[in-house]
């Protein structure tokens, strides 16, 4: 299924947004990978509303403890079971990424402009 994600780079990685990842999220780190092993952080649909709970938890524990991805924000097809796997694992860096929700990266670079937080 054809799917367009975005990734920006940070001095942290990756910052990942996807739209609904019915590729599979972990498919699609596995290919940001490929463009930075350092994926900083995951924003958007996760595309697990339908999954069971066993593969929300596994899903869950590859991003964070495999991928070791430090942050994450999912959308609206994540599903409560998802919601709550990836709040008991991230907890202070989950981001609830909800309408008007902003992160930002603790310093970007944007040309010779340096913008720290």
């Amino acid at each position: 299924m054809h799917e367009i994600s975005l990734a920006f780079r940070t001095p942290e990685g990756l910052v990942l947004v996807v739209g609904c990842s019915h590729a599979g999220i972990l498919n699609i780190v596995k290919e940001a990978a490929t463009v930075d092993s350092r994926i900083y952080s995951v924003f958007g649909g996760l595309h697990l509303l339908s999954t069971s709970e066993e593969d929300v938890h596994r899903i869950a524990r590859e991003l964070h403890d495999t991928w070791r991805i430090p942050t994450i924000g999912p959308g609206h097809c994540g599903g409560m079971a998802a919601f709550a796997a990836l709040v008991d694992l991230y907890q202070d860096r989950y981001i609830y990424a909800g309408l008007g929700t902003s992160s930002h990266s603790r310093e970007a670079n944007y040309g010779n402009e340096s913008i720290s937080n």
